[in-house]
């Protein structure tokens, strides 16, 4: 496993990171959860990231993940959590105002059952709350030793750019980290989003770098979905039949072909692709299993050569 800094800050992540959406505490089972956990960590994976609606009910893959990482040092691993989204039916059970924030946080403290995370994460840009209040609330909780870094995910250029200038100007902590969705499919981020967080020191932590699966191969035009795959769950599946169009298929049988060339599966080529970029600190990936966590891992460190990308990248523009 190789390691890169988060952004322009001193703490150093795995190039791979272990994501727990759609999977600890809602289809995967504890052990196995707890197995894909310790795989990673014994594989080198030093980054765990979490948020307060994930899982079956609120702060469930919060529970999952505390319990699985107990027997690690603490200092040994960097943990993450995030809010935004609806935790509740109250009318402030959502948003990132200052007191949903700081319940938010207690909470997941209390379910990971630790003292601080590493990072917290706006879970997405809230229009309902002034932006010094979000940043004030964050600074706060990081002099308060309950945050180490904030984060943000999902936020538009512009206000990325916004809340980095209020924190310039008002002395707050810096941004870290940013989380957005990126991989070949879906490439929004390289025109403003990445450019002004690295102007600004913030590191990406990519979620969804294989493109909820289909970028692993296991989707094949003019057949059905495998049975047990993610994307035959009802909670991903009308999405994910909506990406697998006939375009996009053709397109993953290309880049088949092109991993087969550099003696790689197509899922690591997709991650290395994903690393290709200096702003990029982090790809994290979902495992169900543990031998997932160990093919996804093997994309650490891979260098694609110039040759390699440029057939890629005939690819996807086509």
């Amino acid at each position: 496993m190789e390691y890169r800094r988060l952004g322009k800050s001193g703490v150093k992540t795995s190039e791979i990171a272990l994501g727990s959406w759609l999977t600890y505490g809602t289809v995967t089972e504890r052990e196995q959860a707890a197995a894909c956990v310790r795989q990673a960590y014994e594989l080198g994976v030093n980054h765990f990231d979490c948020a307060n609606v994930y899982g079956s009910t609120p702060h469930a893959a919060e529970e999952v993940l505390g319990a699985a990482l107990k027997e690690y040092p603490r200092e040994s691993y960097i943990l993450t959590t995030k809010a935004f989204w609806p935790a509740g039916k109250g009318v402030n059970d959502r948003g990132l105002s200052r007191k949903h924030i700081f319940q938010e946080v207690e909470k997941s403290l209390r379910a990971l059952d630790v003292e601080y995370v590493d990072i917290f994460y706006c879970h997405r840009y809230d229009p309902d709350t002034d932006l010094e209040e979000t940043l004030r609330a964050v600074d706060d909780l990081i002099s308060q030793g309950k945050v180490v870094y904030g984060g943000i995910s999902e936020w538009p250029a512009d206000k990325i750019a916004a809340g980095v200038r209020i924190q310039r100007e008002l002395g707050f902590h810096k941004l870290a980290a940013s989380q957005p969705v990126y991989n070949m499919l879906n490439r929004y981020i390289e025109s403003a989003v990445v450019p002004i967080s690295e102007e600004a020191g913030i590191g990406q932590v990519v979620f969804s770098p294989l493109a909820q699966g289909i970028l692993t191969g296991k989707y094949r035009k003019g057949q059905p979905l495998p049975e047990g795959s993610r994307a035959d769950t009802d909670s991903v599946k009308q999405f994910i039949e909506r990406q697998l169009t006939d375009p996009v298929l053709d397109k993953v049988a290309q880049l088949q072909r092109i991993a087969k060339e550099s003696d790689l599966s197509v899922a690591q080529l997709a991650l290395a692709w994903v690393l290709r970029l200096p702003g990029i600190s982090a790809a994290l990936i979902g495992a169900s299993r543990p031998e997932q966590v160990v093919e996804n891992a093997k994309a650490s460190g891979v260098k694609l050569g110039d040759d390699v990308l440029s057939s890629i990248e005939e690819v996807l523009k086509a």
